[in-house]
């Protein structure tokens, strides 16, 4: 986790937190969901994209934006170099790029990612429920204020499926250690 890399954070100093964001509506009672079989507050279906947010402090903000830019992967296309996300497979609008900053453009923290980004991505300012991102070189950024986080549920948390058994395995200990000490959600269910 790069709060732990970075920062040296672990335990009940984490906040990383998976969740949606970027979407203009909420279920009933606020909620957003994963998809699911009865469709409550679908959080693809209310246009939001699958996010993590961090507290991350204003001296550290380029250190992350330097990894976040680091993760899109070069593919080479007949024709043309695209830089995307590490899954292509995942398409639709829940999984386009987006960065979230209190303001949006306007943020006194938004020159921070964009010298991380070092013109790699098209930066755009999002207006919520965009379409996917995929093939366009592009990254949404969104005004957290008006767009807020949404906490995804507890099975979603401390997983990559990228580098870990997929779907939220985690192993026993590991769920102990990460998810009893800062008593998920402050003591709150997300609803779903």
């Amino acid at each position: 986790m790069l709060e732990k890399k970075l920062l040296g954070r672990d335990g009940t100093k984490l906040t990383a937190r998976t969740g949606y964001a970027g979407g203009k509506k909420q279920g009933d009672a606020g909620r957003v969901c994963y998809h699911n079989l009865q469709g409550i507050a679908d959080y693809g279906r209310l246009g939001h994209a699958e996010a993590v947010a961090l507290q991350i402090p204003r001296q550290s903000i380029g250190d992350f934006a330097n990894l976040y830019f680091e993760m899109f992967v070069k593919y080479q296309i007949p024709g043309m170099d695209v830089y995307d996300r590490a899954d292509p497979m995942d398409k639709g609008p829940e999984y386009r790029s987006i960065i979230g900053l209190p303001g949006g453009m306007e943020s006194p923290l938004f020159p921070a990612i964009e010298k991380a980004n070092n013109g790699l991505m098209k930066l755009v300012a999002g207006a919520g429920n965009e379409p996917d991102t995929l093939l366009k070189r592009l990254v949404y950024v969104m005004d957290s204020n008006a767009f807020p986080f949404h906490v995804a549920e507890v099975y979603h948390q401390f997983h990559n499926d990228f580098q870990s058994p997929p779907y939220g395995y985690v192993p026993a200990q590991t769920a102990m250690l990460f998810l009893r000490p800062w008593s998920f959600h402050d003591g709150k269910s997300n609803g779903c």
